[in-house]
């Protein structure tokens, strides 16, 4: 069965007319998409006989939900099951902006950073672009109103996924579905040198967020795999192009290790490293992942490292924690879901 959120306007035209289907139907059944009706049966305008195609030759890969947790702080984190049966994870915040929605790119994740859990199993597969859509269209109908933001940061590697990702940028700043605009839109990356090339050469308007978490390549080596393939050197060269080709601020996205990468010489080390590059520092609390290694600093030292970052020139955040009581951060619903059902089937799933 095709999933029939891969195609953009045109592409569906031009299959329907292949499938005997009139192609401005393809109008239509994105009309009905982003009004949150996913089933052909319920998309009255169609005809029965189209309806009948539909049904027979295509699918809409909006993944089911089989479980929703809710925040004191109104954050909802979904588990959601794909088509093959396979478990994403998927995280919907309400900011007075209106809603952001956090996305996997994959099923899992190669880059074995040793603070995040959604690596633990490996990669399994990437997400096709329809898939990531459908993502964003099932928190939409969990949140009731048009997502305003979407950032992808669940788990995976986004440019480890480049093609299937960069289709669905396109698709979702389409006004056919969402009308999501580039400047809306975050991806978040562990630094893939080569493919931040390939990702400015885009020319999009998309946020750049670079994993960075430490300021040295023998100290990024303990924390992330991929500093054996691309050294910071490289890293930076791949940013310059990338600032270079967009005009775009770049966020640094810091993960605080206690112990590890939270002292004075670490703030002093990632100033350099940011000299003369346009950008922003994130600073985040390491979560919890099982690893006795990775500890979490307490709120003071965060707090100190902040203003020492503030005091030498840089603009930096801590980033505002939501969801910590019903583990919102990447892989840790899903490993605890896959734990406590390991012998269970899945079971039922809304749609």
């Amino acid at each position: 069965m095709t999933d029939i959120l891969d195609f953009n306007l045109n592409e569906l035209k031009e299959r329907f007319k292949e499938d005997g289907i009139k192609p401005f139907r393809a109008q239509q059944v994105f009309s009905w998409l982003k009004n949150g009706v996913f089933w052909f049966s319920d998309m009255k305008n169609l005809g029965s006989e189209t309806q009948d195609i539909l049904n027979e030759k295509y699918v809409v890969g909006v993944p089911g939900t089989v479980q929703l947790l809710q925040s004191k702080d109104g954050t909802k984190k979904a588990l959601l099951e794909l088509q093959d049966g396979n478990i994403i994870e998927a995280v919907l915040m309400k900011y007075e902006h209106g809603y952001s929605v956090c996305i996997s790119t994959q099923v899992g994740c190669s880059m074995g950073c040793s603070f995040c859990a959604s690596t633990r199993e490996g990669l399994i597969r990437n997400l096709t672009p329809g898939e990531m859509l459908g993502e964003v269209l099932a928190m939409g109908k969990i949140a009731g109103e048009r997502i305003s933001n979407v950032v992808l940061m669940g788990a995976g590697e986004p440019l480890d996924n480049f093609d299937n990702v960069s289709k669905f940028l396109s698709l979702i700043n389409s006004d056919e579905i969402l009308g999501i605009g580039q400047r809306h839109i975050t991806l978040s990356t562990c630094g893939l040198a080569d493919r931040i090339r390939d990702f400015a050469d885009l020319d999009t308007q998309v946020t750049l967020a670079v994993s960075l978490h430490e300021t040295t390549d023998e100290k990024r080596k303990k924390l992330m795999p991929v500093a054996w393939k691309y050294s910071l050197k490289e890293l930076f060269s791949s940013l310059e192009y990338y600032q270079e080709k967009t005009g775009r601020r770049i966020t640094f996205e810091y993960a605080l290790v206690k112990g590890i990468n939270d002292t004075r010489e670490d703030a002093v080390r990632l100033k350099n490293l940011l000299n003369g590059i346009k950008s922003h520092v994130n600073l985040i609390p390491v979560n919890d992942t099982g690893n006795v290694l990775i500890t979490r600093p307490d709120p003071k030292s965060v707090e100190s490292f902040r203003e020492f970052l503030s005091s030498m020139g840089l603009e930096v955040t801590v980033r505002r924690e939501m969801g910590s009581d019903i583990s919102a951060a990447c892989g840790q619903l899903k490993r605890s879901y896959i734990s406590e059902n390991a012998e269970v089937p899945h079971g039922g799933k809304d749609q």
